[in-house]
């Protein structure tokens, strides 16, 4: 096998709501939302900590989480202070490995076989009392589908996907792995798998962050793990974009999803969802959901507000990188830049999904069919790679 380079040996680095990045515009903290549930006074404590600690605004990322950036020198403490009143550190050994994807509106609308919600608190529980899973990478990821195949194709390093209200599959590295099990036995499989990602990341060296960067990882992983068997299945690929508007719920109710331009919301749009919604959950695509409402009257303010409920609006094509000021490596302010491309109808790679970037990381980038628009310093390069 060949030997991990140095970069993989390196302490793990990625951010948390604890242990910060410093980034050009100051420290960046990342607030893991299993499966992206939050209640409506977490949503105020997080926009009062954006106004009093950090910039003023949450960035939401592709995986459901919410960042807080340009915190002042020291306000970690506060900031933890405030997240565990919230109930949003419930671990602070575990906090940086909750990277939990769920499918959107799971038990509430049409489309899947099993409501996942339980899966997501029951896993996040065993996952936190385990002192050995403390030691996964920041870059772990589990996703969590219901069987409407919305987040099963997202890169997940373990999943469930469910096949149909009885039979739920283990997917390995965002393929099949052939393990069976039923929606009761779910979570026990999903831990039993990442127990055994752990084992055989520590058998080939101890290095890798992903499923993805060990040898043979999915068929590894999986023979260290027992269960029923089953023919192959299809896991669904990533969609290109979410859900956004008004969406009626199997209950009679309404859910409204508002997509959040570039993934920045102040903290005066959180109030506002805030005070929607009791329950709300963060999309992988920079969306918040607010379910459970008797009709779509709120809308109208959303939309004022500058969140996007058309469904066939551009913003929902466009998703950035940090840029100019906030990141010391951007080549551009991409976040203007795409701005004014979106305002202008000028979007270079027209009707496409396109990820704009400051330099060739690409950080945000999403999974699936993206046109890449990267920054270059004389202009932007346009194409898939």
């Amino acid at each position: 096998m060949t030997a991990p380079s140095p970069a993989r040996l390196r302490t793990d680095a990625c951010p948390g709501a604890l242990q910060t990045h410093a980034a050009a515009d100051g420290a960046l903290a990342r607030v893991r939302l299993p499966g992206g549930a939050l209640t409506d006074g977490q949503l105020r404590v997080l926009a009062g900590a954006a106004r009093e600690l950090g910039n003023g605004a949450l960035e939401l990322t592709s995986r459901g989480n919410v960042q807080l950036r340009g915190l002042r020198a020291g306000a970690e403490g506060a900031l933890g202070d405030r997240l565990a009143t919230a109930g949003l550190l419930p671990s602070a050994t575990h906090e940086r490995v909750r990277n939990v994807l769920a499918s959107t509106l799971s038990g509430r609308t049409s489309g899947g076989h099993v409501d996942v919600r339980p899966w997501v608190a029951a896993f996040d529980a065993g996952l936190c009392a385990d002192p050995s899973l403390a030691d996964l990478p920041g870059r772990f990821l589990a996703t969590l589908d219901d069987g409407r195949g919305d987040v099963a194709g997202l890169g997940g390093d373990v999943g469930l996907l469910a096949l149909d209200p009885v039979t739920v599959a283990l997917t390995l590295g965002g393929s099949d792995s052939g393990l069976r099990t039923t929606p009761d036995g779910a979570v026990d499989l999903l831990l039993a798998a990442t127990r055994a990602f752990l084992d055989e990341r520590a058998a080939q060296g101890g290095s890798a962050w992903r499923l993805s960067e060990l040898t043979d990882g999915p068929a590894r992983v999986a023979a260290r793990l027992a269960g029923d068997r089953g023919g192959p299945v299809d896991v669904p690929g990533a969609p290109l974009t979410g859900p956004a508007g008004a969406l009626p719920q199997i209950d009679g109710r309404t859910a409204l999803v508002a997509v959040v331009p570039l993934g920045r919301l102040t903290a005066d749009q959180a109030d506002l969802l805030a005070a929607g919604a009791v329950d709300l959950q963060i999309t992988p695509w920079r969306s918040v959901v607010l379910p459970d409402l008797p009709s779509a009257s709120l809308a109208s303010a959303l939309t004022a507000a500058g969140l996007v409920l058309d469904p066939a609006s551009p913003w929902l094509q466009v998703t950035t990188c940090a840029g100019r000021p906030g990141c010391a490596k951007s080549l551009a302010d991409v976040r203007g830049d795409a701005a004014t491309a979106v305002a202008t109808a000028a979007l270079p790679a027209g009707g496409s999904r396109q990820h704009w970037a400051g330099c060739e990381r690409r950080c945000g980038r999403p999974q699936g069919d993206v046109v890449d628009v990267v920054a270059t310093g004389t202009g932007y390069r346009v194409g898939k790679s």
